[in-house]
């Protein structure tokens, strides 16, 4: 994850979330998915299908400075990967200070049952956290490395609560959220990737793993090591979130995408051995490999975007509250209008949105955050049935009406986008579906509602008290029923 986003329209026809004026690397969605055999994962994977609606978090000693997640020690001229501060001037003299943030990360406000609250309140259902970024910090107390929060050199270790993963999956998981962990297969700190003997030179392993078997192999076994840890010791997980598509093995690499011809090496970390393991340990679990397609990305991760239309296998949209995946200062937050008809567009075309909040180095989030939660929970306490275990029907959306059904089919949900945070309703809607309809109602509402058969559905007929205040905000919730 990286940079800094605005809205934007991608050339290919989705909705998607740029970072700023900087150039913007697309995740692109896998172009082939293989669903699982295991039929303890194909069960998690329907059943994650029904959540809709899951927290991430970005956070390391990054937050310190409030700049972007690990990028800025990457050695590539992108707009993600800027140098700036005073250190900025040599990259060797940077990254030494980068990597010194280690000796004063000391975030004294964690407390992840105050962000278990705001979740549930805002009706999520799963967290996604990263134990480990590219930069190689641990969030966990790993026995592999000594670059880690539960270090002697962290003031945070002498906490009682410094193995923040621990905490979090704790706390999380015993308000009945499903737990996942993000972990970074690229390590720019670990000496078996970047070696220091050579200087990296882009973001991919900096030697030849053919010519230096050895020292791969040592790497695959250091990955190897902190996934089982994350495994074994962190009780039960749910999904296992892999990020750093470029370790993958050289034949999966797809020339015709940019960032995936600047990977040189084979990069093969054997992730049939890594998801075996994390397997027997944790029965039906969800592996995620993203971008690299086959039996170990069980679902897609579009980033920062929103496919157009529905797609023939599971996915989620990963995307940001505010500008960043990590703490900025004076960040700027969507709307709590804008997330929620973010979230209807998602599941009208059967995905899941994964919303990332980054927490400050004092280890809290941002005032915004607990505001924008709250109000997305005070319209799913009316309107989750449209969103929780709904599948996508056609015509998916119509102008500002978006569309989702029941697991049944015998309840279709018409979801009208307000164009202001005030949802205001024109005396009639025209609502597409087939089937004879038994009852149409507004959520939230106790108005009676009545509605005549039109071609190719119902238009319901809006009474004057509701067309001038319908009480919906951002989205306005109309239940038919069919017989």
């Amino acid at each position: 994850m990286k940079g800094i986003i605005k809205l934007t329209v991608l050339a290919c026809c989705a909705m998607a979330l740029g970072r700023g004026n900087a150039l913007a690397q697309v995740h692109e969605i896998s172009k082939k998915y293989q669903a699982p055999a295991d039929p303890q994962v194909q069960k998690k994977l329907a059943e994650w299908q029904d959540l809709k609606f899951g927290l991430f978090m970005h956070w390391g000693t990054y937050s310190q400075w409030g700049v972007v997640e690990s990028w800025s020690i990457c050695p590539e001229d992108e707009g993600w990967t800027q140098r700036k501060g005073p250190h900025s001037a040599s990259y060797n003299d940077y990254v030494q200070a980068y990597e010194g943030l280690q000796k004063t990360f000391d975030p004294q406000k964690f407390d992840p049952t105050k962000w278990v609250k705001a979740a549930k309140s805002a009706g999520m259902k799963y967290v996604i956290f990263t134990t480990k970024h590219h930069d190689g910090f641990s969030m966990f107390d790993t026995k592999q490395t000594d670059y880690k929060i539960t270090d002697p050199k962290t003031p945070f270790s002498k906490d009682p609560r410094a193995n923040v993963t621990k905490e979090i999956f704790n706390a999380f998981r015993k308000d009945n959220f499903w737990v996942g962990a993000y972990f970074s297969k690229p390590d720019w700190h670990s000496p078996d990737y970047w070696w220091p003997y050579f200087p990296p030179k882009d973001r991919n392993v900096n030697y030849d793993p053919a010519k230096y078997p050895e020292r791969w192999n040592n790497f695959k076994r250091f990955t190897y090591n902190q996934i089982q840890e994350l495994m074994t010791g962190y009780g039960k997980v749910d999904i296992l979130w892999l990020d750093g598509g470029w370790v993958r093995p050289h034949k999966t690499v797809d020339p015709n995408i940019s960032w995936q011809r600047g990977i040189k090496f084979d990069q093969d970390i054997d992730m049939p051995k890594i998801a075996a393991m994390a397997r027997q340990n944790q029965p039906g679990l969800l592996v995620v490999d993203r971008t690299v397609a086959g039996e170990y990305e069980n679902y897609t991760t579009p980033e920062q975007e929103v496919p157009e239309k529905p797609l023939s296998y599971p996915w989620e949209s990963c995307i940001t509250m505010g500008n960043s995946w990590s703490y900025v200062p004076g960040d700027h937050y969507k709307s709590t209008t804008e997330i929620i008809q973010l979230l209807i567009k998602i599941v009208s075309r059967g995905g899941n949105l994964l919303m990332n909040i980054g927490p400050g180095p004092d280890g809290d989030w941002d005032p915004e955050a607990y505001k924008r939660l709250e109000g997305i929970g005070q319209w799913m306490k009316i309107n989750g049935e449209s969103i929780y275990a709904s599948k996508p029907v056609e015509p998916y959306a119509d102008g500002n009406l978006y569309y989702t059904r029941s697991k049944s089919g015998k309840i279709i949900y018409a979801l009208q986008l307000g164009a202001t945070e005030e949802v205001k309703l024109p005396a009639m809607i025209s609502i597409k579906l087939n089937g004879e309809v038994k009852r149409v109602s507004l959520l939230g509402s106790a108005q009676k509602l009545t509605w005549k058969k039109d071609n190719g559905g119902i238009t319901i007929s809006i009474p004057a008290a509701l067309q001038a205040n319908s009480g919906a905000k951002q989205a306005a919730v109309f239940k038919i029923e069919l017989k």
